[in-house]
């Protein structure tokens, strides 16, 4: 089947660490993929993480049987929303899903399940800017680490060759605008995401360079746009426009998971 792109969503993550930065490109590279470990960091100080905008591509696996009857149509369709609605109201105690709503237009965005096919990350080698170290990839890693422990249907696997990986995280050296990384996904047109970017910063938009924890968080804040989260007023956790914790709180993975226990699409 054709593949249909149908929509893709930028989430600025401008995380004022004492930081913000700029974009870079991607590359191939070839080798196995390993599998994500779980070993994590630690950071501290305050990120800005950013704002939201919407463009266009992804890719539709398979489309919808065309309906003899459209009005039976949109009826399956309000009666399965209304049915995910009183889910989500049942459950949202303790989660921000109602912010997530309002600011997506009352739909959800995310993968399906990638526990037997995990996805496939490219983390991009970049030597060549100036700041950068090894141990900045590993940060980035431990972020996905985080995120695959925290009961979301997802686990990762990292490879060397870019042209077969599903997400790729690249570097920049700093953004022209106030943000510290920037997550843009693809979805088809049932709301599936099938691709994602990441860009993280090294330095702030001032040249002052960031340091190995600023860098998880700022990753752990990208990421959890990459699962399918927006951001919430609530500065506890880390999907908050302005980062000020170390660690996914209580309410970043009881929204995840709330997410992934519904189908995605509109909820009206």
């Amino acid at each position: 089947m054709p593949l249909r792109r149908v929509a893709v969503r930028v989430s600025l993550g401008a995380l004022a660490f004492v930081a913000a930065a700029g974009l870079a490109g991607l590359g191939a590279r070839r080798s196995a993929a390993t599998v994500l470990s779980g070993a994590t960091g630690a950071h501290a100080g305050q990120a800005d993480a950013g704002d939201v905008a919407r463009g266009a591509a992804a890719a539709d696996p398979a489309p919808a049987p065309a309906a003899a009857d459209p009005l039976a149509l949109a009826t399956t369709v309000a009666t399965r929303a209304g049915a995910v609605r009183r889910t989500l109201d049942a459950r949202s105690a303790g989660t921000y899903m109602e912010e997530l709503l309002r600011g997506r237009d009352s739909s959800l965005a995310r993968w399906p399940e990638r526990v037997q096919r995990p996805l496939t990350v490219w983390v991009q080698p970049a030597r060549t800017l100036d700041g950068w170290r090894p141990a900045f990839a590993d940060r980035a890693r431990d972020a996905f680490a985080e995120w695959a422990r925290s009961g979301v249907p997802l686990r990762f696997v990292f490879s060397a060759d870019s042209a077969r990986a599903d997400v790729h995280l690249t570097w920049v050296d700093r953004f022209d605008e106030p943000i510290s990384g920037k997550t843009l996904w693809a979805r088809d047109e049932r709301w599936w995401i099938v691709s994602a970017d990441i860009v993280l910063a090294l330095h702030h938009r001032d040249g002052s360079p960031l340091d190995e924890s600023a860098v998880r968080a700022i990753a752990l804040h990208e990421v959890g746009h990459l699962v399918g989260l927006d951001h919430t007023r609530d500065a506890a956790n880390i999907m908050a426009p302005r980062v000020r914790v170390r660690d996914l709180s209580a309410a970043d993975v009881a929204t995840a998971r709330l997410l992934y226990s519904v189908p995605p699409g509109r909820v009206r």
